[in-house]
């Protein structure tokens, strides 16, 4: 689950994106204060749009809202004082772990992209990297799918070229952290980093 809030950007409305949909199967309902976002062929709930939520509550942020034991209690008693049968979880899976590079192959149908299996401790993920410098036996930063980005992108599942993707690897300069360089390349972490653990700045 990713939360947005930007009073300025978007106005007095919480945005909860559950999980992506294509834009020629998306639908709309509303009751009361919440708009419900839903696959209108599978019925499937994407996400909620709360308005007017200053009057439920203060929503402390600007842009992404971390996903807290608290918020989540919040969003549903909204949810069910506006006759929203559905209820939100709480998940504490982290969006950015260390990874570990436990094999990387050339991509068949692009010179400049790598297929890479990486270990993240829970599971290995197939993720292909355009990277220059990334390599086999390299602790990295993986963004899991549905992760959010300092920059706003959401990490979704993605076929590059006709090779399944599942997260990606990330250079420092996605990450936001400070004196990053420039140049294109993913942050490479030393040896002391585990691996499965949550990646934090």
């Amino acid at each position: 689950m990713n939360v947005f809030y930007n009073e300025q950007g978007i106005g007095n409305t919480l945005l909860i994106s559950l999980k992506h949909i294509d834009r020629e199967v998306k639908s709309f309902e509303q009751k009361g204060d919440v708009a419900r976002i839903f696959n209108k062929e599978t019925g499937e709930t994407a996400g909620f749009n709360i308005f007017n939520i200053s009057k439920y509550g203060n929503v402390d942020a600007n842009g992404v809202v971390p996903v807290t034991e608290e918020l989540v209690p919040f969003i549903n008693r909204i949810l069910n004082e506006n006759e929203i049968s559905e209820r939100v979880e709480y998940n504490d899976t982290p969006d950015f772990v260390v990874g570990y590079v436990i094999e990387k192959e050339k991509h068949p149908n692009a010179d400049k992209l790598s297929i890479c299996k990486v270990d993240i401790g829970t599971e290995t993920l197939q993720i292909v990297c355009g990277a220059p410098n990334v390599d086999k036996d390299q602790k990295v930063v993986v963004a899991t799918v549905g992760a959010v980005m300092p920059s706003g992108l959401v990490i979704k599942d993605a076929n590059l070229r006709g090779v399944d993707s599942f997260g990606m690897i990330c250079s420092a300069k996605e990450l936001d952290l400070p004196n990053a360089p420039q140049e294109k390349g993913i942050l490479v972490l030393s040896d002391e980093y585990e691996v499965g653990s949550t990646f934090t700045k």
